[in-house]
């Protein structure tokens, strides 16, 4: 791995950029579980068609204590995606794998709704 990929990896794991003013997903993530994995590489393409200052794609590796506060605090297990707005306040819960379209669909109409409210 290359410094730049390390560095982004530490980046979307760090779980205290929910709240700062960016729409972010949060991937609830078991990184020995393949249905975790699938949706992580999925999410991660869908992610592709947004900006960082639109749209934030976090992991919480329910392995550590901060990953399964946050799916404790949030009710749920591996293999989710929560949806929070810019403030930190959930909006959406999606579960399960998915496809690439569907995800950015998803992602989009988050966003969007968002910028109306």
């Amino acid at each position: 791995w290359s410094g730049s990929e390390v560095q982004a990896t530490m980046r979307e794991h760090d779980l205290t950029r929910v709240g700062e003013g960016v729409p972010t997903v949060v991937q609830i993530h078991d990184p020995n579980c393949p249905r975790c994995t699938a949706l992580q590489r999925t999410a991660r393409a869908a992610m592709s068609d947004f900006e960082d200052s639109e749209l934030v794609f976090l992991v919480a590796n329910i392995n550590t204590q901060e990953g399964r506060a946050i799916a404790n605090a949030n009710g749920v297990g591996n293999v989710t995606l929560l949806l929070f707005d810019g403030d930190g306040r959930r909006r959406q819960i999606l579960q399960g794998p998915s496809t690439t379209s569907a995800l950015r669909s998803a992602f989009r109409s988050h966003v969007d709704a968002l910028k109306g409210s």
